[in-house]
């Protein structure tokens, strides 16, 4: 498929998934979402996929809704954002949260708005020491969407979540990693490096551990810690079973480095 806002590929087991809107700092449009949404189907259909790297084009990672974007605004500029919403946002955090592999996502600018939230949906996030995430909606007379009301408590605490929100201010990449509510902050000239590493190390690991890893963590505030050590028992039960285990504990006891297939 040829994409007009987002640039994609898959290469040894990594797939790679770049906003590519730079001149409005890969805000969203109505085409970036249906691309971003085609294109993580695809990961998740595609068997040889063994991590997501999520990023973005030019100086920003990605400046949330683009404002200036006639199929969502209209006249006066009001707009039914609820809408909105429910058509392309939460679809949007609840596939990269189901996907079946973990996603890295790799902060190189500025993340604002739906855009700072959208890289607390991923699984890994490494941000550049210059990248800094703004949760802007309070200027607008709006409330942190895009998962933003349910991810920012459960990473930062109560407090800090209601200063961010409330007040608008940026937050700096390196305070960020500090709170807990990002993985990592590297210095900028060791970003790109750092995320290949990091994109390697995943595409080589055991992929169904991973998976069952991401969902154990993701769903156990639904449970109580009797039935999360049940849904643990269940889930070792099944991967004691896959190929990759076998794998593993074979390289272990022969001193050597595994093979992982990701089965």
């Amino acid at each position: 498929m040829t994409h007009q806002t987002i640039l994609f590929q898959i290469q040894d087991g990594i797939a790679r998934l770049t906003l590519n809107r730079p001149e409005c700092l890969n805000s969203f449009n109505t085409q970036m979402h249906e691309e971003v949404r085609d294109a993580l189907c695809e990961v998740d259909q595609d068997k040889n996929v063994r991590v997501l790297v999520l990023s973005g084009a030019g100086r920003g990672f990605c400046a949330g809704q683009d404002l200036a974007d006639k199929d969502v605004m209209s006249e006066g500029h009001s707009v039914d954002l609820g809408a909105t919403i429910e058509q392309y946002y939460a679809p949007l955090v609840l596939r990269l949260r189901s996907l079946k592999v973990p996603i890295i996502c790799a902060v190189n600018g500025v993340a604002a708005g739906a855009g700072a939230n959208l890289a607390l949906a991923c699984d890994i996030v490494i941000a550049k020491k210059s990248a800094s995430f703004i949760q802007s909606f309070c200027k607008l007379g709006l409330i942190p969407d895009t998962g933003g009301t349910y991810a920012l408590p459960r990473l930062v605490g109560t407090a800090r979540a209601l200063g961010l929100a409330l007040l608008g201010d940026k937050l700096s990449a390196e305070r960020a990693a500090d709170w807990g509510m990002i993985w990592q902050c590297v210095d900028d000239a060791d970003f790109d490096s750092v995320i290949d590493k990091t994109a390697r190390q995943l595409a080589e690991a055991p992929t169904q551990g991973l998976a069952r890893t991401k969902e154990a963590i993701l769903s156990s505030g639904l449970r109580t810690l009797e039935q999360q050590l049940d849904h643990e028992r269940r889930a070792m039960d099944d991967l004691g079973r896959t190929s990759d285990f076998k794998e593993g504990v074979a390289a272990f006891l022969e001193k050597r480095a595994p093979l992982f297939t990701g089965r």
